[in-house]
């Protein structure tokens, strides 16, 4: 099968988690019920938010957007995993291929970038609260909501268009339930030495350089919240991030391990189980997570005008 002179396969197989068939039936389940969870939950935030004046912050702002972006995350992948499951025709075309891949980078890092804003207006409010609308006025999160999807974008057009360029002819097969970029490198005739250093680069600059963002906001909210003298006040100031932290600890614990490496240190059964989580099991949860912290996040300032 010919493509063109940059590439010799038209279409890649995605083996998925498993070949055992009764494992599969079971895991199509299962993941059927995952996709669902996290499409409504996701989903019915967007109008609780538009619909309830109380939620009208720039907290919720910026909710509104992780659940466009679990949205979108979940959809780039599991409606073509699932659709693997039945038919046994797991075939998926280089297109698709490509198309799958450039979404699922571009969500994956909107969503690292915008943990980071998200402890930012965290740190406003604990730290600076007498100039919380200053600097998180409505123009002002608009443009850093705008900036993250730019920049996630941006990093996602790189990566797919590296791949584009690359040719392959040493098989067709994914051990993976989707195109993910480093086993896509491993089946590659090209020199991926320049996609790996790039895509080393990159990854390392958003994951690593939002985590560090957020453990310096942390670092001065904790501080912040040990001069406060009463327990409660220690309390409801923690409060506002336990759900920002459990989010932090399951994305960055997972996405750290999966994309800074290079391509001959990259375990698949590994990297399938941490796609896993942070891909499909973490946007089911995050509206679940964050809606438990609602009374909490009701107390953000609001923006003036």
């Amino acid at each position: 099968m010919k493509k063109n002179n940059s590439t010799s396969v038209t279409k890649f197989i995605l083996l998925g988690l498993s070949s055992n068939l009764q494992v599969q039936l079971t895991l199509f389940g299962v993941f059927t019920a995952i996709y669902l969870v996290a499409l409504m939950g996701n989903m019915l935030i967007l109008p609780l938010i538009s619909l309830d004046s109380k939620l009208h912050t720039l907290m919720y702002f910026l909710l509104g957007n992780f659940s466009v972006v679990d949205i979108g995350s979940t959809s780039s992948t599991m409606p073509k995993m699932l659709a693997n499951y039945l038919p046994q025709d797991k075939y998926i075309s280089w297109a698709f291929c490509l198309s799958q891949m450039f979404f699922f980078i571009s969500f994956g890092g909107i969503e690292c970038l915008l943990l980071g804003v998200m402890v930012y207006d965290r740190y406003i409010a604990i730290c600076h609260p007498l100039h919380y609308g200053m600097f998180m006025s409505r123009r002002a999160c608009t443009l850093l909501a705008a900036a993250v999807w730019v920049m996630g974008l941006t990093n996602s057009a790189v990566h797919s268009s590296l791949m584009s360029i690359l040719s392959f002819c040493q098989g067709n097969v994914l051990h993976h339930f989707f195109c993910e970029i480093l086993p896509l490198f491993q089946l590659s005739c090209s020199n991926t030495w320049a996609n790996q250093a790039i895509n080393f680069t990159l990854s390392g600059a958003v994951i690593l350089g939002s985590l560090l963002g957020t453990l310096e906001s942390y670092v001065y909210i904790v501080l912040a919240v040990l001069r406060i003298r009463t327990r409660e006040g220690h309390l409801k100031a923690f409060s506002t991030c336990t759900s920002h932290l459990v989010m932090v600890s399951l994305y960055f614990g997972t996405a750290i391990f999966t994309y800074i490496h290079l391509n001959s240190t990259y375990p698949q059964h590994q990297d399938r189980a941490q796609t896993v989580l942070y891909g499909i099991v973490t946007p089911m949860l995050n509206p679940i997570i964050y809606t438990e912290e609602e009374g909490g996040e009701r107390g953000t300032p609001k923006s003036p005008g």
